[in-house]
C-alpha cells in the first residue's frame, strides 16, 4: 500500500499528500440560500483533518435554475463567499487541498425545488424541460466561469466541472438528449463544445496555478463508452486540465454494452495516453485492497465515498494498519452523527441507501 501515501503532483503545481481524495458526496445539509452551514462545514473539515489528500465539496450549483436537490450549496451569488472562504480554511489549514465541484442540474432540476421550468440542451417532454436559447448556452458557460472564479476568491485550490450523471454537461454531451443544430449541437466534437469552452475559461481567468479536474460517466446517463473515450481523448490531448475523474459506479465492472466486454471498463481509460493529466475512479472502493485495484489498473488516485462517510479517518487509519478493516453497513445513527454526519445528512442516507443505518430495535 506505499503508493497511496505517495505524494501526486498536479500540472498546476499543486500536490496531494496522498492518492486518497474524498469523493463529492450530496449531503443535503446546506441552508435553503445555497450558504453552507456549520454542519457541513464539520462533516468537511473533519474528512480534511482525518487525512484524505484532497476534500471536494458535494455539487455546488452555478445557476438558481440548476439546483438539483433540497439542501445543496450554491456558488452562483457572493452571498456564498464567506462560509466558502471558511471551509476552505479550514480545508486547507490539516494540509488537503480544497476543491469545488461546479454542477447544474438541467433536465433534473426538480421544478419544486427551483420554482421554474427545467432548462436543457434540447426540450424534453419527458422531464418537462425547455430548451436553452443560444445566449442563454453562453450564459450557462460563463456561470461556470463565474462559479470558478468565487471557489478562487474563496481559497480553494480548485474545481471539479461535474460532467456525469445526467446533468447538464453530461446532457450535452449526449446525443440522446442533445438534439441542438448549432454549434453546441451533433458531431461529438460540438456537442462537448461547451464543456471546453468552460475548460479554456477557467483556465483564462483563474490561472495555470488553478487546480481543475472534470468528471464524466464514462456509459450510461445518454453516453456511449466510445464516445466517453473519445472525449477523455480530446481532454488528455489539449492538457488544460489537472485531472480526469471516472464515475464509474463499480470500478470492477465491464462495459454494459456486450461489444465492448472481456475487458474492465477502467481499461479504456488507462490505457489512454493521457500527458500529464491525472486519472481518478470512483465506484465501490472500499477495502484496501479496493484501492489497490485501482492502482494496479493504472490509476493515478483513487475516490471514497461510503468508505469517507463511515469513517472520517479512513487515511490515517490505513497509514497506521495496512490491515485496516473497515466498518460495514448497517451501522448506527449515534455512529454516524460521531463521525461528523448531521440529522440533514442522515435522512438523505435513509432515503437513499436504506440498508445503510440499523434502526435500533422496539
Amino acid at each position: 500500500m506505499t503508493k497511496v501515501f505517495e505524494a501526486l503532483s498536479f500540472p498546476c503545481g499543486k500536490t496531494m499528500t496522498n492518492r486518497l481524495m474524498l469523493a463529492p458526496l450530496t449531503n443535503t445539509q446546506s441552508e435553503v440560500d445555497g450558504r453552507l452551514s456549520g454542519e457541513e462545514i464539520h462533516w468537511l473539515s473533519m474528512r480534511a483533518k482525518g487525512g484524505f489528500g484532497l476534500t471536494m465539496t458535494a455539487a455546488a450549483h452555478v445557476n438558481p435554475l440548476g439546483q438539483g436537490f433540497a439542501g445543496q450549496l450554491g456558488i452562483f451569488s457572493d452571498k456564498h463567499l464567506p462560509g466558502l472562504s471558511k471551509l476552505a480554511d479550514k480545508i486547507k489549514s490539516q494540509g488537503s487541498l480544497a476543491v469545488v465541484q461546479l454542477h447544474h442540474a438541467g433536465f433534473r432540476a426538480p421544478r419544486e425545488v427551483t420554482g421554474d421550468i427545467p432548462v436543457a440542451p434540447s426540450p424534453s417532454e419527458k422531464f418537462g424541460a425547455r430548451g436553452l436559447s443560444h445566449g442563454e448556452v453562453q450564459s450557462l458557460i460563463e456561470d461556470f466561469i463565474r462559479g470558478a472564479e468565487r471557489a478562487k476568491q474563496a481559497g480553494f485550490d480548485g474545481v471539479e466541472i461535474h460532467g456525469a450523471h445526467s446533468y447538464i454537461i453530461c446532457q450535452f454531451l449526449s446525443a440522446e438528449f442533445n438534439r441542438r443544430t448549432d454549434e453546441y449541437g451533433g458531431s461529438l466534437k460540438n456537442r462537448s463544445k461547451v464543456l471546453f469552452d468552460i475548460i479554456s475559461g477557467i483556465r483564462k481567468r483563474c490561472g495555470v496555478g488553478f487546480l481543475l479536474g472534470v468528471r464524466l460517466s464514462p456509459e450510461r446517463h445518454g453516453i456511449l463508452l466510445e464516445e466517453a473515450v473519445d472525449t477523455a481523448k480530446a481532454l488528455f490531448a489539449a492538457q488544460e486540465i489537472d485531472f480526469l475523474d471516472i464515475s464509474a459506479w463499480d470500478v470492477f465492472k465491464e462495459p454494459v454494452e456486450p461489444a465492448l466486454q472481456g475487458r474492465s471498463l477502467l481499461s479504456y481509460f488507462t490505457t489512454l495516453d493521457r500527458g500529464d493529466v491525472r486519472l481518478g475512479a470512483a465506484g465501490k472502493v472500499y477495502m484496501p485492497e479496493d484501492i489497490q485495484y485501482c492502482f494496479e489498473q493504472g490509476l493515478d488516485f483513487a475516490l471514497l465515498g461510503r468508505a469517507g462517510i463511515l469513517h472520517h479517518n479512513y487515511p490515517q487509519l490505513l497509514r497506521d494498519n495496512a490491515n485496516f478493516v473497515p466498518n460495514r453497513t448497517p451501522v448506527s445513527r449515534e455512529y454516524l452523527l460521531a463521525e461528523g454526519l448531521s440529522e440533514k445528512f442522515l435522512d438523505y442516507i435513509n432515503g437513499m441507501w436504506p440498508d445503510f443505518i440499523k434502526e435500533p430495535e422496539l
